[in-house]
């Protein structure tokens, strides 16, 4: 049976993604706060970064929950697939 290549993250990667999200959201927040209009307006951009966020929050989960499904399915397969290679004889005579 092989085992197949796991795609893996460095942690250099993944601080990498946590700086650049908490960056750009404290870079959008501090020009919200400090952009030079009324305040409904200012509320108005910040309701629509906070939905802007969650939303990327949750295609992201998304995104994830459904390659881990195929992950799942593809082992599944493979499993069957072994179970049935190891019971074949090719050398087996039915009489």
């Amino acid at each position: 049976m092989s085992k197949p290549i796991q795609p893996s993250q460095t942690s250099a990667f993944y601080v990498q993604a946590i700086l650049s999200f908490g960056i750009s959201l404290a870079a959008m927040t501090i020009a919200i706060a400090y952009l030079p209009a009324a305040t409904w307006i200012r509320a108005f951009l910040a309701l629509g970064l906070l939905y802007l966020v969650t939303s990327t929050v949750t295609l992201c989960k998304v995104v994830r929950d459904r390659q881990e499904l195929s992950v799942v399915a593809t082992r599944v397969d493979q499993a069957r697939l072994d179970k049935l290679l190891t019971e074949h004889d090719p050398f087996r005579v039915d009489a």
